[in-house]
């Protein structure tokens, strides 16, 4: 999963998520949290459309009313977001709901409440994150995809292709990145990296 952030980019977002798509990429998740919510629709548009020519899944980071509007696969909820069932009665009916987790009770909650996925982190080291969340490690996301059972768990925070082997062995479902790929000079082949690194983990 691909998380949009403008600022990390070296160039224009869409152009971004286009070569990161090509490169592999299976998910993206519109997050800019600075946007209102009618420039986040229009940001949106040609996002949704990259990842509909390329058969992946476009994710709405807590809008739900946009990801509506976008007609999105899904919708991602935060801290400050409605809860499962607001989302979903707000989303279309066969949008996904995923929730942000960083501990076991967040994880209970979120699978009693239905969330279809949830991401589990941060995982390593983020610098933007220090002051708020440690890294929970390795052992900690393993636990968490126990805990979760059946619901799917993604790796988040620090995730680079050198850790995918590791993070695959946790067990979790897949892994979500910004800088891995958007901060790169060469987006397309940061992505292939990340997807092969993961691929080679089977």
């Amino acid at each position: 999963m691909l998380i949009t952030d403008r600022a990390a980019c070296r160039g224009g977002l869409v152009d971004a998520v286009r070569l990161a798509l090509a490169g592999g990429v299976t998910t993206v998740m519109l997050r800019e949290k600075d946007l209102g919510h009618e420039d986040l629709v229009s940001l949106g548009r040609p996002i949704a459309d990259a990842c509909r020519a390329a058969g992946a899944l476009f994710l709405v980071n807590h809008d739900v009313r946009a990801a509506a509007e976008l007609r999105a696969d899904g919708v991602h909820l935060g801290f400050r977001s409605v809860d499962v069932a607001a989302a979903r009665a707000m989303a279309r009916e066969t949008a996904l709901v995923g929730r942000s987790t960083h501990d076991a009770d967040e994880i209970d909650r979120a699978v009693l409440d239905g969330a279809d996925y949830v991401t589990f982190g941060p995982v390593f080291d983020v610098p933007s994150k220090r002051e708020f969340l440690a890294p929970r490690g390795v052992d900690a996301l393993a636990a968490a995809v126990t805990r979760a059972a059946p619901t799917p768990v993604l790796a988040l925070g620090g995730v680079s292709s050198g850790y995918a082997r590791e993070l695959r062995a946790s067990g979790a479902a897949g892994l979500a990145c910004i800088r891995e790929i958007l901060a790169a000079d060469d987006v397309e082949a940061a992505a292939r990296r990340l997807r092969d690194a993961w691929e080679s983990g089977r």
